[in-house]
């Protein structure tokens, strides 16, 4: 099966392609109906730009997308991305992680609105993604390939930047409410528009879940469900000074609440353990254009107060055993941002970035060996990064940014970045050529450089170096059919040196070094007037250099589909399809830890919504319809076939 999939990708392209033929011999006119429209992004350059005028491997999940296809979370919507693995540990709430193209998941950077989400305070300095929902979400800005030119430390694999909803116009309402299985019950409400001089959006929601146990019940002793509760509130303003001169700010407030096992597989369940989640997010800043609009500035100011806390009772099950612990962590930021517009063909970007971060954590448990403390006290670091880009426009045919930057970290030194990213347009045939090649790095986080010694070992390490990473790409772009058929192919490489691992008699050092190529392919068609045709398909192989075996948990192959009809009067239906490969995983089991095979597997999904009046639709979203029985992680828990309906008022 798995050698069969990129054959049936292109069984499937030369399907569409006659499909067109047909059409077109046998109707004309539909020559001039949908076409394809290519996104804008933001992410890509630091400037508003069509995704056909950038070299970078983006992808823009719209705001259109969102909603036909009834994704409730941000994890949820980046499962079908090429390039992208999503894994989590169980039900909602339970973590969530995502690998691009076969990096670490604490080498992308997550960011809202342009500021970035990343924990302090977790060991790697990842971020977990199963808190984020879709409540007053625009869109979802994907980049792949080395991005720490313009994005500084943890962008080594890409960027994934959720931006907030800003409507324009009228005043408008969008209420929606939803359940179905697991217990599972969704509100929110969002309310947006503008009146000179101010534009706002503001959300709210409210998602419950029973869920199901995260240690799988295929495994002995896991019965009791983890639920889940998420509470969200979020805003944004913007006031016109002037013309030319504005002021925006964004807030995001998550209140959540998780029931946690204490393992994968045999007996893995607990009763009683939970952990809570609280982020306040604040982001305001000010845009300007000046000396006849050649000139923008942009100077963003953020900070993000984020709190972990696990508690862990003894039950009937662990009678002699408890613990409770907490993480605090604080990031501010600040980003000036200067774009000169010296010419048509020539744009030229000059930045200068201050972050500073700052953590703490305590842990207290009880066991057989009796009552045990451990602290993180305060412990800060900060980071100054200058960047420039240079973008060249040669009568939009040649197109290229040329980037470098210069960051010092306040405990692991300096790194230096760079980026180059030219493409050609053939305009009369519809064909991009386009390649990138960049460096990334990534700082060492608090814990890896402050972290206490134990009774067993020294732990952090403030001698620690920046992870680094070179990587290259190389694609092409083919438009045919007046551009309602959309081909993409891409080759990549990536080396990762100077990988920050534990060992247990020196604690974090410098020894990782690691590989990544792969392929990824994706077509986006209109093939028949209504009807909307995506598929992708991505190669990915790995290798730990120091072991020679894959990297954990990353699929040599993974394809997708996706239809969307709309020829029915305000309705829409949607089909998904999503097969990942076989991938490695270690099985954590009687203090014993083995290397395993996880199966691959298949995902069908379908949504349905129609409007029963102008005002209000209702829907439905059907998930693993096939009802396959999976693993993301070894041991735990994957939903199975579920069924969600609700309704939706927009006024």
């Amino acid at each position: 099966m798995i050698k069969k999939i990129p054959y049936l990708f292109f069984a499937v392209l030369f399907a569409v392609m006659g499909g067109f033929s047909e059409e077109t011999a046998q109707n004309k006119d539909q020559q001039i109906q949908q076409k394809l429209e290519h996104s804008i992004t933001v992410t890509a350059n630091r400037i508003e730009k069509s995704t056909k005028k950038v070299a970078t491997s983006v992808t823009v999940i719209t705001r259109e997308e969102l909603e036909k296809f009834k994704h409730s979370s941000v994890y949820q919507a980046l499962q079908h991305v090429a390039g992208l693995n999503t894994v989590q540990s169980g039900p909602p709430g339970q973590n969530a992680s995502v690998f691009i193209r076969g990096a670490n998941s604490s080498h992308t950077k997550i960011m809202l609105d342009g500021t970035e989400l990343n924990d302090p305070m977790d060991p790697s300095r990842s971020y977990d993604l199963s808190h984020l929902l879709l409540e007053n979400i625009d869109r979802i800005e994907i980049i792949r390939g080395p991005q720490s030119t313009l994005y500084g430390s943890d962008a080594m694999a890409g960027v994934i930047n959720i931006i907030t909803r800003q409507k324009q116009g009228k005043p408008s309402v969008h209420l929606s409410s939803s359940g179905g299985t697991y217990e599972t019950i969704q509100g929110k409400g969002v309310i947006s528009g503008s009146t000179e001089p101010f534009s706002y959006s503001l959300g709210a929601s409210y998602f419950q879940t029973n869920g199901f146990s995260a240690a799988s019940s295929r495994y002995k002793g896991n019965t009791e469900k983890d639920g889940y509760r998420n509470t969200t509130v979020s805003g944004k303003l913007g006031l016109q000074l002037k013309k030319n001169m504005s002021l925006h700010f964004s807030l995001r407030k998550i209140d959540a609440e998780t029931n946690i096992d204490n393992s994968g597989g045999d007996y893995g369940d607990d009763p009683n353990s939970t952990g809570n989640y609280d982020l306040t997010f604040l982001k305001g800043g000010f845009r300007g254009l000046f000396v006849q609009n050649r000139w923008e500035a942009k100077v963003d100011f953020s900070y993000a107060d984020s709190l972990r806390e696990y508690n862990n009772p003894s039950d009937m099950l662990h009678p002699f055993s408890s613990d409770r612990s907490e993480y605090k962590s604080q990031v501010f930021k600040v980003d000036f941002q200067n774009n000169l517009f010296l010419h048509e063909s020539n744009t030229l970007t000059l930045g200068l970035e201050f972050h500073k971060e700052k953590g703490s954590s305590f842990y207290e448990g009880q066991s057989f060996l009796g009552p045990y403390q451990s602290g993180f006290p305060d412990q800060d670091a900060s980071d100054t990064g200058v960047y420039i880009q240079d973008q060249i426009n040669w009568d939009d045919r040649f197109l290229a940014s040329v980037g470098a930057r210069y960051d010092h970290h306040s405990t692991a030194g300096n790194s230096l970045t760079y980026r180059i990213a030219p493409l050609y347009l053939f305009r009369n045939t519809g064909t991009k050529i386009k390649t990138t090649i960049g460096t990334g790095f990534k700082s060492p986080s608090l814990y890896q450089l402050y972290a206490p010694a134990t009774f067993f070992g020294p732990v952090g390490n403030t001698e620690l170096n920046p992870e680094k990473n070179l990587g290259w790409d190389a694609g092409v772009e083919q438009e045919f059919f007046s551009g309602r058929l959309l081909i993409r192919a891409a080759y990549y490489w990536n080396r990762f040196q100077d990988l920050i691992d534990f060992d247990f008699s020196k604690g974090y050092i410098n020894i990782g070094e690691a590989t990544s190529q792969g392929t990824e392919l994706s077509l986006e068609s209109i093939p028949y007037k209504d009807i909307a045709l995506s598929l992708s398909y991505t190669w990915c192989e790995t290798q730990d250099k120091s072991t020679g075996l894959e990297l954990l948990r990353r699929p040599e192959h993974k394809a997708s589909a996706k239809i969307k009809y709309d020829g029915l009067k305000k309705t829409h239906m949607t089909l998904t399809l999503l097969y990942v490969g076989e991938r490695e995983d270690n099985f954590y089991q009687n203090s014993i830890t083995a290397r395993v095979i996880l199966p691959d597997y298949t995902l069908v999904h379908a949504s349905f919504s129609t409007h029963l009046f102008n005002d209000v639709q209702v829907f439905a979203r059907l998930e693993n319809i096939l009802n396959a029985e999976y693993e993301l992680i070894k041991g735990y828990a994957a939903p199975g076939f579920s069924v969600y309906g609700g309704l939706t008022l927009e006024f």
